[in-house]
């Protein structure tokens, strides 16, 4: 049996994720961050330093808004830029100490609330939660691609844009 999914199905679920989302985001104590500036940590945390143009890419934005984001963190000491040894022409940009301690604070106190919400469910309910999880990674990823050939791009990217 096939179940289709339908516009209004898909908007219902995007909605309920932005309220989860940003309802975990102004109950937090933490400091406050601009949606992009927190994806630009998140993707610093997990991927390590990159390149402006990398950073565009990965948060979903141009390169001026990039530009304009890695400049506010820089700003308030979350992250710097440093020369790339590759290309002296260019820069690369990293977390601080700051920025790192930074987005693992926003993670776990926006996963304290979370936790403490989950356990107002059912037990079914949490389950049903917990089985959703690898599904919404998925669906997370913007270029459905297979992993081994999208890591291959993304080292790759660097290398091309150097010669």
């Amino acid at each position: 049996m096939t179940t289709s999914v339908t516009n209004q199905d898909a908007l219902q679920l995007v909605v309920a994720v932005h309220r989860l989302i940003r309802s975990l985001r102004q109950s937090a104590s933490v400091r406050r961050l601009q949606p992009t500036q927190l994806l630009v940590l998140a993707e610093l945390a997990s991927q390590g330093p990159m390149r402006i143009g990398e950073i565009a890419v990965r948060a979903l934005c141009s390169q001026p808004t990039a530009t304009t984001v890695v400049t506010g963190l820089e700003s308030s000491g979350l992250v710097r830029r440093e020369s790339d040894p590759a290309d002296g022409r260019a820069t690369i940009v990293e977390l601080t100490g700051l920025g790192r301690d930074t987005i693992v604070s926003l993670a776990h106190g926006e996963a304290e609330m979370l936790s403490e919400r989950l356990s107002r469910l059912s037990p079914e309910d949490r389950d049903t939660l917990k089985s959703v999880t690898p599904l919404l990674r998925r669906l997370a990823d913007p270029a459905p691609a297979q992993p081994a050939a999208r890591s291959a791009s993304v080292q790759a990217a660097p290398v091309r844009a150097t010669r």
